[in-house]
């Protein structure tokens, strides 16, 4: 009977532990959802339409009537790499303007949809990585979109973006928003992947399997700082 009753006293404790311990869980989850909420709020702003992949970023460049002394050196339309995506800031009150918001992009190209590198005749490495960062000032509560591109020879000779990553911080420099997206195998969606050695510092041999290049730049300070520019705010010249 005293055996008994040691059993059924153990499987008593080890229910309130098993109890306590689901509860406890529950309490964090709620708790850390409450404070993702919280943060959300006083960041006052959210990424509404995420950036597109692949052969949907690639556009020709408007063109503008005017004399020169070269003419046209390409008698042909070149395409873009242009990397857009839509965000929604909020009033505080009667403050309806965030000071600043800087978007820090990341960028992943596929080597082997490069137009004009077919089959990647040059051998360069599987992939390409670049990443610029962009800041808005004096952002009034509304919609507004930010933008990067990458000029036609870096889709002719690096191939068509397959994986991007935003982040977004306040004028402390603390992130406040952000997210990745990624038609590649080895990079999962919603991963810091420009953060993961295991993607960046991965070698092919003699090759990084991703090689990081420059030339993403803010779409202001090209061509396409003509197409719809109410939907931007002041930049960081």
């Amino acid at each position: 009977m005293k055996k008994l009753l040691i059993v059924l006293l153990t499987i008593s404790v080890a229910a309130i532990s098993a109890d306590a311990q689901s509860r406890s869980r529950r309490r964090s989850k709620a708790a850390a959802a409450a404070e993702n909420t919280e943060a959300a709020e006083a960041a006052k702003v959210q990424i509404t339409q995420a950036p597109r992949l692949g052969a949907q970023t690639c556009f020709n460049a408007p063109s503008l009537n005017g004399a020169t002394l070269l003419g046209q050196c390409y008698k042909k339309q070149r395409r873009w790499i242009v990397l857009e995506t839509k965000y929604d800031t909020f009033a505080n009150g009667d403050v309806k303007f965030t000071d600043q918001l800087t978007f820090t992009w990341h960028v992943v190209l596929d080597t082997k949809s490069a137009t004009e590198n077919k089959g990647n005749r040059e051998k360069l490495s599987p992939y390409s990585y670049f990443t610029t960062s962009v800041t808005y000032f004096n952002i009034p509560a509304g919609s507004h979109a930010s933008s990067v591109v990458l000029p036609p020879s870096y889709l002719e000779r690096y191939g068509e973006p397959k994986a991007i990553g935003i982040v977004i911080t306040d004028q402390n420099g603390a992130e406040i928003a952000g997210d990745s997206w990624s038609e590649i195998k080895q990079i999962k969606a919603g991963d810091k992947f420009w953060e993961n050695p295991a993607v960046m510092d991965a070698a092919m041999g003699d090759k990084r399997y991703v090689e990081r290049r420059q030339g993403l730049v803010d779409r202001s300070k090209t061509i396409w700082a003509l197409v719809n520019p109410n939907d931007y705010e002041a930049t960081l010249q």
